[in-house]
């Protein structure tokens, strides 16, 4: 079979990398009875308090039904609370509990570890040149994803932002 072209070798190896790394994040996380879904949901929402479900899903790249099961569940566990939008009254805005402090801390912690693991061999350089090299390529696909949302929205599409 003869080698593929590199920038295909470098798609494939980039989805095997991610993919790996959310089933190990997901075992460690199932140290703590979590996974890494949830894991993803209270650190977004750490950094992001009082996000609507559809824009935390957005953020996430999950479908807004698969985020609202998910939520329901750490609703009843204590960790997040749906809170009254008090400009639009139809809306709900998630919130940290107390509750999950103590869990984002241990995730936190674990974050670091897992990544210190995942990353053992490359130096500081290395990593900071690798951060760069991924900050451009997000940058290159967001600007194609916002040319093609344009192109859909004067074709009558929906338009849709990514970050």
């Amino acid at each position: 079979m003869p080698p593929l072209p590199i920038g295909r070798e470098f798609a494939f190896l980039l989805k095997d990398v991610s993919r790996m790394l959310r089933t190990y994040a997901d075992y460690e996380a199932g140290k703590f009875g979590t996974t890494q879904a949830q894991w993803a949901v209270l650190s977004r929402l750490k950094l992001n308090e009082g996000l609507k479900q559809n824009e935390l899903a957005e953020m996430l790249d999950i479908q807004p039904i698969t985020l609202t099961r998910l939520v329901d569940r750490m609703c009843e566990s204590g960790l997040i609370e749906r809170r009254n939008d008090p400009a639009d009254r139809r809306a709900k805005r998630l919130y940290l509990t107390a509750a999950a402090e103590p869990m984002i801390q241990r995730l936190s912690s674990l974050g670091e570890k897992v990544m210190d693991d995942v990353l053992d061999g490359f130096s500081r350089e290395d990593i900071e040149k690798m951060v760069g090299q991924f900050a451009a390529l997000k940058q290159n696909l967001r600007k194609l994803l916002q040319r093609k949302c344009t192109e859909a929205a004067k074709e009558g599409g929906l338009e849709r932002h990514y970050g």
